[in-house]
């Protein structure tokens, strides 16, 4: 049962997540021959105001 965490910048549309979402599955089903019934896909939006980035806080 594979699970793939994916951490991004808040953001991104339902839509973009939805293909993102198969796109993932797919490349786990290709590689790992998991069915997709048994791959869980987590998505974490992170607010842009609790991301550091080069040393600097963003926020």
């Amino acid at each position: 049962m594979p699970i793939v965490h994916v951490e991004m910048i808040e953001g991104r549309s339902d839509e973009q997540k939805k293909h993102l979402v198969e796109d993932i599955v797919k490349a786990v089903e290709t590689h790992t021959g998991a069915q997709k019934e048994a791959i869980t896909v987590i998505i974490d939006d992170i607010k842009k105001t609790n991301i550091a980035t080069k040393g600097q806080y963003q926020g």
